[in-house]
């Protein structure tokens, strides 16, 4: 794992980016903005998932407005999603957005640029310089009409110059594209520009399997080369999935901790348990548990022995019943198989509770 790279500290409401901060779970909701009630709704179960930061759509002046009575109802910061018309930027800062996110590929007027950084800055209210692929200006284009890292990356900076020559300091950047090679190799780039902490995302990854696939191996190539400050896996559906995929990756590279990590044996002609089936219900009873543990869950004794002493938890199967282990210990022995999962669950809880 490389050093993570040195950003400044950029605040979203009470939540801080960059320098050195943890890396920063965000989300974006899916419901319209104007519907104050299933927006909140939504955020609340982001928030239950671990997500930190939670941007919302803002297509026209109902959903900026929506801003206001949206946040007296939930504690994370707020992002307003800004494309097109710079006045709906404007109305979300009135309304207490406690970020912007502006996307140089369709608000191009620099004039506009600066008024909506003047109204920021006053407010305190960072903006996210937010770059996708499928919405590049023209202007960044290659000779034959190409997305390029290089281009990618000059259309971010276009935007975040604007921003500094008002004495906008308070900036993100993300740059973003389906490709993952592409995206990559522009955030590489990026990250030798300047301080800006960055956002990371494959953007339109593909339905859920495709999906988290492109997402873990594009943000976890970066965050392992000490690249990102926060960021947002982007999936159809229930954005809940985004944040819980999203604590994976940063629980695999040992970046954030959260809840129970897993390690679960593959199977074989060894096993003599249903591997799969328990380990599925165990995650599910122990969903909303939040302190860091280890739960193995092994077939059989060849890696089972060494996983199970490593385990904070751990079942060891036999054939048709397992031994409980707790920090590397045999606590109960030969436990029939339909009651593994009961009694691994509330040997668990015993000792972590409900947290």
């Amino acid at each position: 794992m490389a050093e993570r790279r040195k950003s400044r500290v950029v605040v979203v409401g009470k939540v801080p980016l960059g320098g050195g901060n943890p890396i920063v779970v965000q989300s974006m909701t899916n419901t319209r903005t104007s519907d104050i009630a299933a927006t909140v709704e939504q955020i609340r179960a982001l928030a239950r998932a671990g997500c930190e930061v939670v941007r919302v759509a803002v297509p026209d002046l109902a959903s900026a407005e929506a801003i206001r009575e949206i946040k007296k109802e939930v504690d994370m910061p707020i992002v307003a999603d800004i494309h097109y018309d710079h006045r709906l930027a404007l109305a979300a800062l009135s309304a207490g957005a406690d970020k912007l996110r502006l996307n140089p590929g369709n608000i191009r007027d620099p004039e506009k640029i600066k008024v909506v950084a003047q109204a920021a800055k006053e407010k305190g209210v960072p903006i996210r310089v937010g770059v996708n692929a499928g919405s590049v200006d023209a202007r960044f284009l290659g000779p034959k009409g190409e997305i390029t890292p290089e281009g990618l990356v000059r259309a971010a900076l276009w935007e975040v110059e604007l921003l500094e020559r008002e004495g906008f300091r308070d900036i993100v950047v993300s740059i973003k594209a389906h490709d993952v090679a592409l995206t990559v190799e522009a955030n590489r780039l990026l990250a030798k520009e300047g301080d800006w902490p960055i956002h990371l995302g494959i953007t339109e990854p593909g339905p859920e399997l495709e999906g988290i696939v492109r997402s873990a191996v594009g943000i976890g190539i970066l965050l392992h080369e000490g690249i990102g400050d926060t960021l947002r896996v982007s999936l159809p559906g229930d954005p809940v999935r985004e944040v819980e995929v999203a604590w994976e990756i940063l629980k695999a590279l040992g970046l954030r901790k959260r809840g129970p990590s897993f390690v679960v044996c593959p199977t074989c002609g060894r096993t003599g348990i249903d591997i799969p089936g328990i380990a599925a219900e165990v995650k599910r009873r122990l969903a909303d548990l939040t302190v860091p543990i280890s739960i193995a869950i092994m077939g059989c004794p060849v890696n089972g022995l060494g996983e199970a002493e490593r385990a904070d938890f751990a079942i060891l199967g036999g054939n048709g019943f397992g031994t409980l282990y707790a920090h590397g210990k045999v606590v109960r022995a030969k436990v029939p198989e339909e009651k593994l999962v009961e009694e691994l669950v509330k040997l668990v809880l015993e000792e972590v509770g409900g947290g």
